[in-house]
């Protein structure tokens, strides 16, 4: 019986190869995109699920409240670590400190690398259940030691055994190779872990670090702690117990800011990293959820597709269906045989699904940013793709079905049968549907980019065309300052060259204690501190809005601040801010310049109070400004050159600060290619259900086009009568979709307190361009049908 439905279905098919191409293909696509979003989905949900004690492993954090506005961080001050093991030691099973994980210089002989990696404590390998493939986890423990993820090892010693060889790190410090690990999983926090070295370490070499370890400094929020809870503890219980552990341990001036620490677990951190006023907002995972609903829809919008076509087309099968109710058929096996024929082209649209997955998952991996693969191997994957097809199956399937199945075969057959003046009206529900989310899509995805160019355009407050950042990896940098700017300039390759401590895209250093004449007691005195050389201001073209730059001029510079607008605006004073004195600690500084606000951090948010002081050994970048009369290209290699040649024992290692710039739009860019490129693939999908059914309808009415066109319609007439029903539904769908992309785009801004509007003409613009296709797609059918001879539509089979 089933082997007699599936020959009856694919001769239906083969009958009508227009109909099933669309089907089959729009199934194939829906289904295709459903694919892509679900390894996409299945990815960020199993984020750092690589690691075997994932829902035990947690990390230190703190809120703090500073000039009434509270803030969370992963900064956590050095003390913490030992006062937790004391105290709570028996809540904990491992525990590590870690640094800022950065590029790092390793050197073995000739061969220098630039790769990153970080100072974390000797519980780490355990905490990580690190994958050791030479050596073992009980390596770090050894204060000279350093573990090699295996392509950090392969660059830096090719095919040789790297155990026991001795590398040079940050031409600072001879250390042991005691462990070799597999490469972190990329859907991790730790991917670009390529190196672990001690803590222990990183505390005897950096004098700043055992200061703030030797003074237990509470208040020196620089470093990160990563723990694995004991197997019986609750992290409720825990974080209710170590809440006041640092406020416990501040002076009177330090308690104001009310830190509250907490441990926040793994299992949250990709998908729940948001926080406003001590509160967890969510986070990326409004992005899974909107694409999971995106590819819920998008699949529907091809099975819709599937159902018009079929009851589409119900009178053409009506008596195919009244004769066989005749000669003993029960709905039951009618049933059954229009579910044969969809499950067969879901099976189908399956198979073609796989091979347009496996076309673009390179693509996707590309724009996405993930290395995923097709799961060949997965049994689960499979058993998904069986519950896959049944379900999509059934519910392309049910409504023909149910609904062909139910006609009555005497009407059928004497010819008496109607499909009734309300049967189009779930074709169009349907097509209202479709463009609906076609229409919202597009809009969305119009918003999403508006807001990525809205951040773009916003003024730097200086010029970063031509700009290059190098940072000062090892001590082989310091002291060569004035050597290098002179060769470079001498070499017509800059323009200018200076020092600070921060890259021009992010900021380093925050600070209080400051304070100003008729500051406010109750307001915290924190600014980011940026120090800098000369000539830093003309390097980069910060704008002034008073006073002046750092002047060699002036010997009492050094005493001498730039300061911000936003950091005016902050100290709220009054006249001109230029000669007024802030005190830092026990020094002294007197603003000779405040400039436009420069955008250093996210480009989303207002721009944070910062001072810009001199100083020529609290630097770690060299900032260059390429010579605009000369190539990029040229410039560099140059620069290359003569780097080299002077600090002989570092690799070359720079950024453009234009790229570095651009890096943190990333993720707002990566969601809309996505939603654009399933924005596109939606409305695809809607034009091929129209073009479909303005086929058929446009076979339906062959003879009303023949009688008009005798009685005198001109061909315009036509058009405009097969056009206008599915131009009123398209308009229908504008309609709704417009309140709800209002509504839900509205929420999504939110969250950028920099941000677009939601101007009316992009609503319009979308609507039109919806109408327009629309035209597009079923003017073709219109026209055809309305150019064909009248004698030939009217003649008598």
């Amino acid at each position: 019986m089933i082997r007699n439905y599936l020959k009856i279905a694919w001769r239906t098919l083969l009958k009508h190869k227009g109909y099933s191409f669309i089907n089959i293909f729009g199934l194939a696509t829906g289904m295709a995109v459903a694919m892509l979003i679900g390894l996409w989905l299945y990815d960020e949900l199993s984020y750092n699920k690589s690691f075997a004690n994932y829902d035990r492993i947690v990390q230190a954090m703190q809120h703090q409240t500073s000039n009434n506005k509270t803030g969370t961080q992963i900064a956590i001050p050095i003390p913490l670590e030992d006062e937790l093991r004391n105290k709570y030691g028996s809540s904990f099973k491992y525990m590590a400190m870690a640094s800022w994980q950065g590029s790092r210089i390793l050197a073995y002989g000739d061969k220098k690398i630039t790769q990153p990696g970080n100072f974390m404590g000797a519980d780490i390998p355990e905490i990580l259940s690190l994958p050791m493939i030479k050596g073992s986890r009980d390596g770090l423990k050894d204060n000279n030691s350093i573990l090699l993820s295996a392509s950090t090892a392969k660059s830096l010693f090719g095919d040789a055994d790297p155990m026991g060889k001795i590398i040079r790190l940050d031409n600072k410090s001879d250390v042991k190779v005691t462990g070799i690990y597999e490469d972190f999983a990329h859907n991790s926090d730790f991917r670009e872990l390529m190196f672990i070295a001690p803590w222990k370490l990183y505390v005897n070499t950096q004098t700043w670090v055992k200061k703030a370890y030797d003074e237990r400094q509470w208040g020196n929020n620089s470093f990160q702690l990563f723990a694995q809870l004991a197997d019986n503890v609750q992290l409720d219980a825990i974080n209710a117990r170590i809440k006041n552990v640092k406020l416990d341990n501040v002076g009177p001036e330090d308690r104001k800011y009310k830190a509250e620490i907490f441990m926040y677990p793994m299992s949250r951190w990709h998908l729940y990293n948001d926080w406003e006023e001590g509160v967890n907002t969510g986070g990326y995972i409004q992005y899974v959820r909107l694409f999971a609903i995106v590819g819920i829809f998008v699949l529907l919008l091809a099975c819709i597709n599937f159902m018009n076509l079929s009851t589409a087309r119900s009178e053409k099968r009506a008596k195919e269906v009244g004769i066989r109710k005749a000669v003993g058929s029960v709905r039951s096996q009618l049933i059954s045989q229009f579910f044969s024929e969809s499950f067969l082209i879901v099976g189908i649209a399956f198979v073609g699904a796989v091979n347009l997955v496996l076309l673009f998952l390179p693509w996707f991996n590309e724009v996405a940013g993930k290395e995923m693969d097709f799961p060949w191997t997965q049994g689960l994957f499979w058993l998904l793709s069986l519950g896959f097809i049944a379900v999509t199956g059934l519910l392309a399937g049910s409504y023909p079905a149910l609904y062909l199945s139910s006609f009555q075969p005497v009407k059928v057959l004497k010819g008496t049968f109607r499909v009734g003046r309300f049967a189009a009206v779930p074709r169009k529900v349907l097509v209202v549907v479709q463009f609906t989310v076609s229409v919202t899509l597009i809009i969305g995805t119009v918003i999403v980019y508006r807001q990525i160019q809205h951040s773009k355009d916003r003024p730097l407050g200086y010029n970063n065309d031509g700009v290059v950042m190098i940072q000062m990896m090892s001590q082989d940098f310091y002291g060569k300052y004035d050597l290098l700017k002179t060769e470079l300039l001498n070499a017509g390759v800059i323009t200018d060259m200076a020092e600070s401590s921060s890259p021009l895209t992010q900021v380093w250093s925050n600070n209080g204690g400051f304070s100003w004449p008729g500051k406010n007691p109750d307001v915290s005195g924190e600014f980011n501190t940026i120090w800098v050389t000369h000539d830093f201001g003309k390097t980069i073209g910060w704008q002034f809005k008073e006073g002046r730059d750092f002047s060699r001029q002036f010997s009492t510079d050094t005493s001498a601040i730039v300061v911000n607008e936003a950091a005016v605006k902050f100290m709220g004073l009054t006249g001109s801010p230029v000669g007024k004195v802030v005190t830092w600690g026990s020094s002294q500084y007197r603003i000779v310049g405040v400039i436009k606000d420069m955008l250093m951090e996210s480009p989303y948010t207002p721009v944070y109070q910062t001072v810009y002081m001199m100083n020529y050994e609290n630097v770690n970048w060299m900032i260059l400004k390429l010579n605009p009369a000369r190539s990029a290209s040229e410039s560099i290699a140059a620069v290359e050159a003569t780097f080299k040649k002077l600090i002989p024992n570092a690799p070359f290692d720079y950024k453009f600060a234009d790229d570095e710039f651009g890096k943190k739009f990333t993720s707002e860019e990566r969601i809309g290619k996505l939603a654009g490129g399933f924005a596109v693939l939606a409305i695809l999908i809607s034009c091929l259900g129209l073009f479909g059914l303005s086929s058929f309808v446009a076979e339906q009415r062959t003879k009303e086009i023949g009688v008009r066109k005798v009685l005198g319609a001109s061909v315009l007439n036509l058009w405009g009568l097969l056009s206008r029903d599915f131009i009123l539904l398209v308009l229908v769908a504008f309609c709704i979709a417009t309140p709800i992309a209002w509504y839900f785009l509205d929420d999504w801004l939110l969250q950028y307190e920099y941000r677009t509007d939601l101007s009316w003409w992009i609503f319009a613009l979308s609507g039109v361009g919806a109408l327009l296709l629309t035209l597009l797609t079923v003017s073709f059918q219109s026209i055809k049908a309305a150019l064909i001879n009248p004698v030939k539509s009217l003649k008598s089979e």
